[in-house]
This record gives structure tokens, C-alpha cells and sequence, in this order.
């Protein structure tokens, strides 16, 4: 844990694509759950973001 944590503070690659990663599966679970229509309407934005970090972090260094 303290490894993922220093790669976040050192902006290295693995640490942030894991975390673009899960906010991409949070996105998507939020779009497929039938019962709250707030988890609903942020669905797209949490996926876009998600989306959009994954980009930009695959030009972190290792």
C-alpha cells in the first residue's frame, strides 16, 4: 500500500492507471444500477473523467 501511494505522490504510471482505471468501473456501475437517479446522472461524467485521466497518465513515466 505505501508503494501505491508513493507512485501516486511521484506521479508515476501504475499507481494512477489503477486509479483511472477503477473510476472507469465505478462509472460503469453507476450507469447499470437501476435505483438511484443521482449515481445514474453522474455516471457519464465519473466515466469521461476516468477516460480522459487514463489518457493523459499513459504519459507518465514508469
Amino acid at each position: 500500500m505505501r508503494q501505491f501511494f508513493n507512485g501516486l505522490i511521484g506521479l508515476r504510471r501504475g499507481a494512477w492507471e489503477i486509479l483511472a482505471s477503477t473510476m472507469i468501473a465505478v462509472g460503469v456501475v453507476m450507469l447499470m444500477q437501476p435505483f438511484l437517479l443521482g449515481l445514474f446522472t453522474y455516471s457519464f461524467i465519473v466515466t469521461l473523467s476516468g477516460t480522459v485521466m487514463f489518457i493523459i497518465v499513459s504519459h507518465f513515466p514508469e
